[in-house]
């Protein structure tokens, strides 16, 4: 039997917002675990830590980071706080949701529909209810343009590549992460592009705007894609993520199908949203459910709790 110890690794600022109980995911996971008769305990994050961590009596939990052993599990916000989850791995692509086959027709519309109404004021204030289609394309990029990563269909470039191939007339807008930092390389390759092509215009940030007034979402796998269902704004992924279900996707159907079925075939834009974000994550203050979904997680994934 495992020892009865929960170490919960965190960078300075968290453990210093976990500290003072101001981390409310964390605050929940300490008292599910201390409620069942374990010891919890916050630790400083690095990598020599988490590399002890596998000797160590007892259960360890990451914060984004990969759970490497059999005794580790990690945790990661679900896009939108207070919404949480505890994952055996970091990969997005694999997480438990992303397995799973969704359904609109076992969600109840009325439910889906009160739960995005007061979610998206709430999130996007009132660019939801004001959103309109103005023959833009918004392209969300990330990191990395130049690289075609394992879990890519191609490289960014070549995304915006095969969107210019289609957009036809309508303008193309490439946003720009405001938190990532791009080489002068990445953005000379954008300048180059914008400078061959009057529909295209890059930006960094102002996500909140694009997703009100653009047509429709083309990202590698951003979550400013699930963010569009509450303007609803479909979208295509480039790339694997955990919110594939209802946006068609370059790896399984190729890029003229993905293209086609985007105009073709509308999401169910409430019901994914309510079905991804509030049925399938743990939501960390509704208090005594979020602990046992806390609990009954890390039961799923072989933990002795």
């Amino acid at each position: 039997m495992e020892a009865r110890i929960l170490r919960i690794y965190l960078d300075d600022v968290m453990l210093d917002m976990a500290q003072r109980g101001e981390f409310g995911f964390v605050a929940r996971v300490t008292k599910a675990f201390e409620g069942i008769g374990f010891r919890v305990e916050l630790r400083r994050n690095s990598f020599q830590e988490r590399l002890k961590s596998a000797a160590r009596n007892g259960y360890s939990l990451f914060l984004m980071d990969d759970p490497f052993h059999p005794k580790s599990l990690t945790m990661r916000k679900s896009y939108y706080f207070p919404f949480w989850r505890i994952e055996a791995t970091p990969k997005r692509w694999e997480f438990e949701v992303a397995k799973k086959t969704f359904d609109p027709a076992e969600i109840d519309t009325g439910i889906a529909l009160n739960w995005v109404g007061n979610w998206r004021k709430w999130l996007f204030k009132q660019g939801p209810e004001n959103a309109e289609r103005t023959e833009m394309v918004y392209v969300a990029l990330q990191g990395k343009l130049l690289e075609h990563r394992s879990f890519q269909t191609m490289s960014p470039i070549d995304m915006i590549v095969e969107v210019q191939a289609r957009a036809g007339d309508k303008r193309i807008l490439l946003g720009l992460h405001p938190g990532e930092d791009y080489s002068d390389e990445e953005r000379a390759t954008l300048d180059a592009i914008a400078a061959n092509d009057p529909r295209v215009m890059v930006q960094t940030g102002g996500m909140e705007e694009a997703l009100r007034i653009c047509d429709f979402v083309i990202t590698q796998n951003s979550a400013a894609a699930l963010s569009g269902f509450f303007f609803e704004k479909p979208a295509i992924l480039f790339g694997e993520c955990d919110f594939h279900h209802q946006m068609p996707r370059v790896s399984r159907l190729g890029v003229d199908e993905a293209w086609r079925q985007l105009e073709s075939t509308p999401p169910a834009y409430a019901e994914y949203l309510y079905w991804f974000v509030a049925l399938n994550s743990i939501k960390a203050d509704v208090e005594g459910e979020a602990e046992a979904k806390i609990l009954a997680t890390c039961k799923h994934f072989g933990w002795d709790v």
